[in-house]
C-alpha cells in the first residue's frame, strides 16, 4: 500500500484479519460443539484475545521494537532458538488459518454452485487448492489493494453481517426461536469451544507487521487493536445468537463451514444464502491473500535473522521470494485438501493459543505493578485453560484428528530441533568419524 493508513485503516486491517475469514470458516465449528452457548465460547476467545494484545502492545512500548512475537523474545529473552521456535509455530499457525479459510471458500463455492463432485471426486478439496495458489499467484505477481480499498471492503463485510445478524435478531425474537443456551451449557464444553474459537480472533496482529504502512504507528495500533477486538467480539456473538437460534443442532453438525448461509434462508429466503454465501466466498478469499502476504514477509524476516532454512527463499530477494509463497502454498494447500475443518481450525487455534499465551507471559513478567499485570496475568490464565481443554477435547472426541494434529506438531517440533541444533549435531557427527 503506497499512502499511509491512520486509525480507521488501521482498524480494518485487524477486523479484516479477524472478520474476513474467522466468521465464515469458524462459527459453525463452535457452534457445533457450544450449540446455542457458542457465543459464550467466542465471548471468552475474545476477553483472552484482548489481553493478549494488551501484551503485545505493552511489550512494543518497553522495548521499543517493531514485527511482534519474534521481536519481544530477541529483545526480552534473548536466545536464538526459543525466538526460532516461536516464530515457527506463529507461521504455522498462519498456514493452518489459511487452510481453514480456504476450507471454508472451497465449501461455500461449490454449494453455491450446486455441484459437489465430478467424476466421482469431490470438488471442495479441488478448489480449495485451486483458491490458495491462485493467490500464491496474485502474491507473485504483486497484487495488493490499496488502503482505501481496503476500508471500503471490510466495511462492505461487516455491513452484510451486521444486516444479518440484526435482521435475524429480530425475526428470532418475533418466533421465539432466541435462547441463551446458558442452561444447558456445561464449563468444560464452554472451555473447548472457547479455545477452538480463539483463531477467530488472531487477525489483530497483522498490525504489529504493517507498521511501515500506518501514520503514527505507535499510537494508532494500541488504539486500533483496543477497537477492533471488541468490535469482532460483537458482531461475532449477534451471528452466534442468531445463527444457533435459527438452525437445529443437526442442521448446523451437518453443515458446519456454512452454517452462517444456511441461517439466513428462514427470514430472507433464498437470497440471503446467496448473498451470504458470496459474502463468504470474497471473505475468505480476501483473508486468504491477506494472511499470505503477511506470512512471506514475516517468514522473509525470519530468514534474515537465519531463523528459517535458506531453501525456503533468498534473503536478499526484492521483496517476497517467489520460493517462500510457494511453500506457504504447498504447505496450504496439503492442509486444506487432506485435513477436516475442525482438525485445521484445532491446529491453528493451539498455535495461536501457545505464542499468544507466552506474549502474556512475557508481558506479565515485565510488569510494572498491579495495574499493568492483570490483563497479561487473565491472558497466561486463558492460555492455560484452553491448551489442555482443547487437547482433551480432540483426544477424546476427535482421535483420529487428534492423531493428525499430534504427527504434525511432532514434525514441526523434530524439524525445528533439527535446524536449531544443527552445528551441535554437525560437531557430534564429525565428532565420531
Amino acid at each position: 500500500m503506497s499512502e499511509k493508513l491512520g486509525l480507521l485503516g488501521g482498524v480494518s486491517i485487524a477486523l479484516g484479519g479477524m472478520i474476513g475469514g474467522g466468521i465464515f470458516a469458524v462459527l459453525g465449528v463452535v457452534a457445533q460443539m457450544a450449540g446455542p452457548s457458542a457465543w459464550v465460547a467466542f465471548t471468552g476467545g475474545g476477553v483472552v484475545a484482548f489481553c493478549a494484545g494488551y501484551s503485545y502492545v505493552r511489550l512494543q512500548r518497553l522495548g521499543d521494537v517493531s514485527g511482534g512475537s519474534v521481536s519481544f523474545i530477541t529483545e526480552f529473552v534473548d536466545s536464538t532458538t526459543v525466538a526460532g521456535m516461536v516464530g515457527w509455530t506463529l507461521l504455522f499457525g498462519y498456514v493452518g488459518s489459511m487452510g481453514m479459510y480456504a476450507f471454508a471458500f472451497g465449501s461455500f463455492a461449490t454449494r453455491l454452485l450446486g455441484v459437489e463432485a465430478a467424476v466421482g471426486v469431490p470438488l471442495r478439496p479441488v478448489v480449495s487448492v485451486l483458491a490458495v495458489f491462485g493467490f500464491v499467484g496474485l502474491n507473485v505477481l504483486g497484487a495488493r489493494t490499496s488502503g482505501t480499498t481496503e476500508v471500503v471492503l471490510v466495511a462492505a463485510k461487516v455491513g452484510i453481517l451486521l444486516v444479518f445478524g440484526v435482521w435475524g435478531f429480530y425475526f428470532g425474537a418475533e418466533t421465539g426461536q432466541l435462547t441463551t443456551g446458558l442452561s444447558a451449557a456445561t464449563a468444560g464444553g464452554l472451555l473447548m469451544s472457547a479455545a477452538l474459537s480463539f483463531v477467530a480472533f488472531q487477525g489483530w496482529q497483522l498490525l504489529f507487521y504493517d507498521e511501515e504502512s500506518l501514520r503514527n504507528a505507535r499510537t494508532t495500533i494500541p488504539r486500533a487493536v483496543y477497537l477492533s477486538i471488541p468490535a469482532s467480539l460483537i458482531l461475532y456473538v449477534l451471528v452466534a445468537v442468531v445463527t444457533t437460534g435459527l438452525l437445529q443442532p443437526g442442521t448446523i453438525a451437518a453443515n458446519p463451514e456454512i452454517a452462517l448461509a444456511i441461517a439466513a434462508e428462514p427470514f430472507m429466503g433464498r437470497i440471503g444464502f446467496v448473498l451470504i454465501s458470496l459474502a463468504a466466498l470474497f471473505s475468505t478469499g480476501s483473508a486468504i491473500n491477506a494472511t499470505l502476504f503477511s506470512a512471506a514477509h514475516f517468514a522473509t524476516g525470519m530468514l534474515e535473522d537465519d531463523l528459517l532454512p535458506d531453501r525456503i527463499g533468498d534473503e536478499d530477494a526484492d521483496g517476497v521470494p517467489t520460493r517462500t509463497l510457494v511453500v506457504l502454498g504447498v504447505i496450504t494447500a496439503a492442509f486444506t485438501a487432506y485435513g477436516s475443518l475442525q482438525g485445521i481450525t484445532s491446529f491453528a487455534s493451539l498455535a495461536f493459543i501457545s505464542v499468544f499465551g507466552s506474549m502474556s507471559l512475557l508481558a506479565f513478567r515485565h510488569r510494572t505493578g498491579v495495574r499493568t499485570g492483570v490483563l497479561p496475568a487473565i491472558g497466561v490464565l486463558g492460555a492455560v485453560l484452553f491448551f489442555p481443554s482443547l487437547v482433551y477435547h480432540l483426544a477424546v472426541m476427535e482421535p483420529e484428528v487428534f492423531g493428525v494434529v499430534i504427527v504434525v506438531a511432532a514434525v514441526v517440533l523434530g524439524l525445528e530441533a533439527l535446524y536449531f541444533k544443527r552445528e551441535t549435531i554437525r560437531s557430534g557427527i564429525d565428532g565420531m568419524q
